[in-house]
């Protein structure tokens, strides 16, 4: 043990909390007065991925798709100048065949060169809503078996330090999309529950660890104890995330425009899960008052030992 380094890291656990108490904050006011912009995943509607030739100008097709009845059109370039990105909000009293024609009459009279629709997604609004109600009892039953399984294996103090710092984790990374408007469906939901996992054994193995160095050490300080257990286990948590990361990377740049969401919200997640383990999960159970006894082994009664 005295060949690892020794960093302490709980010394700056006030400073810490700060940070994370300022971007929990700043993604709360933010779901309020922005909310998430919520794909057609979610919200229901059309989209259709449109080709040119030339560049295409985004304000002109605007103004032409609000002259004709689409005033609640989202516009936008995706790759390069030339590919758009069309969301409509349902439309009744219309077919989509008839409703997607329509749309590529009026886009196509506000440039100079006609294009192409590569792709159409249609989503009814009662799936939208049926997928809204399915995402959050997703993320509610995960977080609940989390809380179980935590609570089984380590001290309750450690179990509700968990939970805050998964849920702590979750909320910032929803909050980068609400703050920056990017668009939250169905893979970005996907990462966030595949991150509650990632970030779960991130901290399961520090707890394992504080567990292991309190019962077979004579160091009575926690602080001790949690500050050595995160060293110990530091250069598995960095190669691990670091490895994760760069790949994640790569998809962010060479994954493409379907899976771009789910790679993004993975990136900050991993930064932001491999953060809240040290200084979240750990930190977090010594505020909450975890003590050596707390870990050790229950004393057998002594006087089982003298019955006949």
């Amino acid at each position: 043990m005295s060949s690892v380094r020794q960093i302490d890291f709980l010394s700056k656990k006030k400073l810490a909390y700060l940070f994370s108490g300022s971007l929990f904050i700043i993604s709360i006011i933010s779901f309020f007065v922005k909310g998430l912009e919520l794909g057609i995943d979610f919200t229901g509607g059309s989209v259709y991925e449109m080709h040119y030739d030339q560049s295409v100008d985004l304000d002109k097709m605007r103004a032409t798709l609000e002259q004709q009845g689409f005033a609640d059109a989202n516009l936008q370039h995706f790759g390069n100048s030339q590919e758009v990105l069309l969301r409509l909000k349902p439309v009744s009293n219309i077919s989509q065949k008839d409703l997607t024609e329509k749309v590529l009459a009026v886009t196509n009279s506000s440039q100079t060169a006609p294009g192409e629709i590569r792709r159409v997604e249609f989503v009814g609004p009662q799936v939208g809503e049926d997928l809204v109600n399915d995402g959050g009892l997703a993320m509610l039953f995960a977080f609940i078996g989390v809380m179980i399984y935590v609570s089984i294996r380590f001290e309750w103090k450690l179990s509700v330090a968990a939970i805050i710092a998964l849920f702590h984790d979750s909320v910032i990374t929803m909050g980068f999309f609400s703050v920056f408007g990017w668009e939250f469906d169905l893979t970005v939901l996907s990462a966030i529950l595949a991150l509650i996992g990632y970030s779960t054994n991130d901290k399961i193995v520090i707890y394992d660890r504080i567990r292991e160095i309190t019962r077979s050490t004579r160091i009575q300080s926690m602080n001790e104890i949690v500050n050595l257990a995160i060293n110990e286990t530091l250069s598995r948590t960095i190669l691990v995330s670091f490895t994760v990361f760069l790949t994640l990377l790569a998809l962010v740049f060479l994954g493409g425009k379907i899976i771009h969401g789910f790679a993004i919200a993975m990136l900050i997640g991993v930064v932001k899960g491999t953060y809240s383990s040290i200084y979240i999960g750990s930190a977090l159970a010594l505020s909450f008052g975890l003590k050596r006894e707390d870990l050790m082994l229950a004393k057998k009664d002594a006087t089982i030992d003298q019955l006949p």
